[in-house]
């Protein structure tokens, strides 16, 4: 971790956080406290959501989802886009079939209110603007396949994108890309940011899925509260 990566506006230091203690803070928040995970997911499906809006108002905007918490939180963002009557479209990078858990449960929502899913990006037009949740904090290693193969439509596409927490292919951790990446415009990032978000994130915005504090106490990370009266806020990394 690092107590003094980031800060916001105000002048608040914000401590980053490597991807095995984002781990730790998702357990211990699950576990230890009862939040739970399609809590955490409404949350930041309803940030990007907000993210994506003030970056195009009118879309269309294709989502880039994968089976993880991170694609959940997509899912969520492309429903709250749809119940704002903004054209989107959801692209899978794997079969409906496959999904399961809390982020099954977040595509049959999708499914039942008509929203366009698919897992061929090759007839997809391009978009004012693409979000990418596809992996998040759980890479290890190069993407390979069909994630590999979003990234590079997402990279061609020559239009905004906009990541949720890690942008697809970079480390969490170190901020290494070892293959295909997202270079997103902005970034919206979950709880605390993660140290590998110093470079190549874009603009970041820090964004409230309510863990509380008593969860970083536990866990020994340096936390204080930076949001103020806000959901989200912009932090600047402290030093280039």
């Amino acid at each position: 971790m690092d107590p003094d990566a980031f800060r916001t506006a105000t002048g608040h230091n914000v401590t980053a956080i490597t991807a095995e203690e984002m781990r730790d803070v998702d357990r211990t928040a699950v576990e230890e406290y009862g939040l739970s995970l399609l809590q955490m997911m409404e949350q930041a499906g309803r940030g990007l959501a907000c993210e994506a809006l003030d970056l195009v108002r009118d879309g269309p905007v294709v989502v880039l989802a994968g089976g993880s918490g991170n694609g959940g939180g997509g899912l969520a963002c492309a429903r709250h886009l749809a119940n704002r009557e903004i054209p989107v479209t959801v692209v899978l990078d794997r079969q409906p079939t496959e999904l399961t858990g809390v982020v099954a449960s977040q595509y049959e929502l999708l499914d039942c209110m008509g929203v366009s899913i698919q897992t061929d990006v090759s007839t997809v037009e391009t978009p004012a603007l693409v979000v990418d949740a596809l992996v998040g904090y759980g890479l290890q290693g190069p993407l390979r396949g069909p994630p590999r193969e979003l990234v590079r439509w997402a990279e061609n596409t020559e239009t905004k994108i906009l990541s949720l927490d890690v942008p697809s292919g970079i480390d969490a951790t170190t901020g290494d890309v070892s293959g295909d990446a997202i270079h997103p415009v902005r970034t919206f990032t979950l709880a605390l940011p993660k140290t590998g978000l110093l470079e190549a994130a874009g603009e970041l915005i820090l964004g409230d899925i309510s863990v509380p504090p008593a969860v970083y106490e536990s866990l020994e990370i340096p936390y204080t509260h930076p949001f103020d009266h806000n959901f989200a806020i912009r932090i600047d990394a402290t030093r280039s």
